[in-house]
């Protein structure tokens, strides 16, 4: 999973700054719980009402305005103590100290009037937390209670006096300071600069020394001209040219140089990049802008922003880098919950894959074990030839001729099932071919409806699926303008295969292979070969062999598909049929067509 850029103090100071121009004061209306880490309180200001997203989760702490989302969570237990607690109470204060990631929200019942409840966001990496507080500053409701087995430097949980987190290590930065000043402070110990710069000033984050060093190259510097004991030290040799040197060997980046290494050109373009910073920051001029060393900044190394030049003003319910972080934020994690899901659901159907094949297997040792009745009835029959059978060998022969008849009357009931496992099987293997095509939050909420049905079925099935929404399959048209439909799931295989399918249609799927129907709608006009071939070509690529130049295709009218009783939706038989060549790499023409050409001395618009 890729990694998300997290909200250092620079971005906070911004996003704070916006916040109060927005939400100073409003009154709290609601707030919900989406997620375990993850808590929207609604404030409803002068014009409107606004959200806010507050956020603990260690790999992305945040806190930022939303879009008003949808209602979920607000029966959980965090959300109903801040329901009670902020119930009444308007937001008078937003207060975000120093360089520290953390930001208190005051609320009291009007403005002017003692707060009565403070909610502090602490944003620090895998320590976030959520508090709720009451006047004396005590914890009233937290989002993870921390116990002294977890933190014996500072654990604090429901009832406790609330402790900040500790002071910062390290000075605050300032626009006042000399470049000499600030020079000796970084060079004080022989540290690459990107260790240098946070252990030296407060609020230098990852990000933020990459954004200050962006675009500095070292390509060409000698070490020839740079100090060996520093060179040593950060375990660099000093020998040769860094160009000399293979590749991905030796620094790539400034951060990467110890402080003793740079040259006066490297601190003076350094020096400078500090001094926009800070005065961007000092000036609460901010930007957003992606890119620039990080995944994004919200300040302009330019030098554009200083304290001379206030940013433009901007309407109240503007927020741009709040509107900007949302969707930065809400991309990536729901990227990264698409993929969390995606790997649950694989998890389960290769485990229902796994229990199904051994039952498959143990069923089939049953069914072989059966052919030893033959061998049975024959030892049965031997006994009972013998001249004179005694009444022992009479017995024998009795329980060998009633085991022969148990295994032949198995065989009845052991085939349905082997079938059934086998059926049940390919669906499986089919579901995990359609998971790999999912490519958002309702295509794998249509599987793991399926797979529900399919595994926990429960009374009331049948009303369960006619409350169902309609499946919306993949449409598109074939080259001489006819209707080509894409199931990307069991329920739109059945779908377009069973119910829509009219007299004349024809039906196409890689054979022998899991993959999607395809439905070339005959019906409305009469195909010809480019049309066959454009479905032959989907139902390939649409396939589990999508990786093959060439996969075997079979085309059958849909009249001559029977659904299989018992057997999962979207699972269907059909007899006989033709086979034509799919080629999955030229139905890419078909999902993305090109686009027109523009009219002789139209202008086109960016």
């Amino acid at each position: 999973m890729a990694v998300i850029q997290a909200i250092d103090a620079t971005t906070l100071r911004a996003v704070v700054g916006e916040l109060r121009q927005l939400l100073l004061p409003s009154r709290f209306e609601k707030a919900q719980q989406s997620d375990p880490h993850t808590v929207q309180i609604a404030l409803r200001g002068l014009e409107a009402c606004h959200w806010l997203e507050l956020g603990w989760q260690a790999e992305a702490p945040r806190l930022f305005a939303i879009a008003p989302p949808l209602r979920q969570g607000d029966g959980s237990t965090l959300a109903q103590q801040l329901q009670h607690g902020l119930r009444g109470l308007a937001l008078v204060a937003l207060e975000q100290q120093g360089w520290e990631r953390v930001v208190e929200l005051g609320f009291a019942r009007r403005p002017g009037e003692p707060i009565q409840r403070w909610l502090v966001l602490e944003l620090m990496g895998r320590h976030s937390n959520l508090f709720l507080l009451d006047e004396q500053r005590r914890v009233i409701a937290a989002g993870r209670q921390v116990r002294s087995a977890q933190s014996r430097l500072r654990p604090i949980g429901t009832g406790d006096p609330y402790a900040p987190p500790p002071a910062l290590a390290g000075d605050p930065p300032r626009c006042s300071e000399a470049f000499s000043d600030w020079q000796r402070r970084l060079r004080v110990l022989p540290l690459a600069l990107g260790r240098a710069l946070p252990d030296t000033y407060q609020g230098i984050s990852p990000s933020l020394a990459r954004q200050l060093t962006d675009g500095l190259e070292i390509a060409g510097l000698e070490t020839a001209g740079l100090e060996t004991a520093a060179l040593e030290i950060a375990g660099l040799e000093p020998v040769g040219s860094l160009r000399d040197r293979p590749a991905g060997d030796g620094p790539t980046s400034l951060l990467e140089l110890p402080v003793a290494a740079l040259r006066s050109h490297h601190w003076q373009a350094l020096f400078q990049r500090w001094q926009a910073w800070l005065a961007a920051v000092e000036a609460d001029c901010f930007c957003f802008q992606l890119g620039g060393g990080s995944d994004y900044r919200c300040w302009q190394p330019g030098g554009a922003a200083t304290p001379s030049s206030p940013p433009p003003p901007q309407p109240a319910t503007a927020a741009p880098i709040n509107r900007a972080l949302a969707a930065y934020y809400g991309e990536r994690l729901g990227g990264r919950r698409l993929e969390q899901r995606r790997a649950a659901l694989r998890q389960r159907l290769e485990a229902a894959l796994a229990r199904e094949k051994r039952e498959q297997e143990r069923q089939q040792t049953l069914l072989e074990a059966t052919a030893d009745s033959g061998a049975l009835q024959g030892q049965a029959d031997a006994l009972l030839c013998l001249g004179n059978p005694s009444r022992e060998e009479i017995a024998a022969a009795q329980k060998l001729y009633h085991q022969a008849r148990r295994l032949r009357r198995a065989v009845a009931s052991i085939e349905p099932r082997l079938n059934l496992h086998r059926q049940r099987r390919a669906w499986l293997e089919a579901s995990l071919h359609f998971l790999v095509l999912s490519d958002g939050l309702p295509s794998l909420g249509d599987l793991e409806a399926e797979l529900d049905e399919q595994l926990t079925p429960r009374q009331g099935d049948r009303r369960r699926r006619r409350a169902a929404p309609t499946p919306q399959p993949l449409e598109l048209r074939s080259p001489a303008g006819l209707r080509l439909q894409v199931g990307r799931n069991h329920r739109q295989n059945d779908w377009i295969s069973l119910r829509q399918a009219r007299r004349g249609d024809l039906w196409f799927h890689a054979q022998e292979c899991p993959g999607s129907h395809v439905v070339l709608k005959a019906s409305e006009a009469d195909p010809g070969p480019s049309d066959r071939q454009a479905a032959a070509d989907l139902a390939a690529h649409f396939s589990r062999a999508r990786g093959n130049g060439r996969v075997p295709v079979v085309m059958v009218a849909t009249e001559q598909l029977q659904r299989i009783a018992a057997a999962g939706p979207g699972t269907v038989r059909h007899e006989g049929g033709e086979i034509l060549w799919g080629e999955p790499d030229r139905a890419l023409a078909l999902l993305n067509p090109a686009p027109p050409p523009a009219a002789p001395g139209s202008r086109r618009s960016r």
